[in-house]
């Protein structure tokens, strides 16, 4: 596959992964969500790509990044970017240099919600010149309904679509060898392992 994304030219960006916003995305069990959060980014730290954590209004419903992402990226969560509202993030200034600094062109993005925290700043990044995947299994919405329509306005916007699994596989590139042993192993503790047991 030509163009593909890697770990050294794509950067990966989580946005809102709020512990009230959370609670809106309906569409897909919470623990699918988080599962596919932790996936990813655990894959930027533990792989060393640029990961970049937004929230909005921590003060209000949406209140401060799942504990998760407290946890297995302090960096990034000490350097997140707090928005006082704007709600494309990509609009933010600060946000969007943060992600002019990593001087990458392929941007790795999953988002709460995908109807309204994701779809904007994916297609605004596209419009910006910027290759966009958007990982729709890390990120939800109140309805199926509304999931659907998100993703059908960003992939006309030419924004690609993608799942966790198939991210982080494009990523490792091989499974036996490199970053490739790394990130399955992230793989098959966060997800494949709960559909071994079952």
């Amino acid at each position: 596959m030509k163009n593909k994304f890697t770990v050294e030219n794509a950067a990966i960006l989580l946005i809102d992964h709020q512990q009230g916003t959370i609670k809106l995305a309906r569409n897909l069990p919470r623990e699918e969500i988080v599962q596919n959060t932790r996936a990813l980014a655990r894959t930027a730290v533990e792989t060393k790509m640029p990961l970049i954590l937004t929230s909005s209004m921590e003060a209000n419903f949406q209140g401060l990044l799942l504990d998760d992402l407290q946890i297995i990226a302090p960096e990034a969560y000490e350097k997140r970017i707090k928005r006082p509202g704007v709600v494309d993030c990509w609009e933010y200034e600060d946000f969007k240099s943060a992600v002019k600094a990593t001087g990458k062109k392929k941007l790795i993005m999953a988002g709460l919600t995908n109807d309204v925290c994701i779809v904007f700043p994916a297609i605004s990044a596209v419009e910006d010149g910027y290759e966009v995947q958007v990982v729709v299994d890390a990120g939800g919405s109140p309805t199926m309904l509304a999931d659907e329509t998100s993703t059908r306005r960003m992939e006309r916007h030419g924004v690609t679509l993608t799942s966790t699994n198939q991210a982080m596989a494009e990523l490792a590139n091989s499974w036996s060898e490199g970053v490739g042993h790394t990130i399955q192993t992230i793989m098959y503790q966060e997800i494949l392992s709960k559909f071994l047991e079952a």
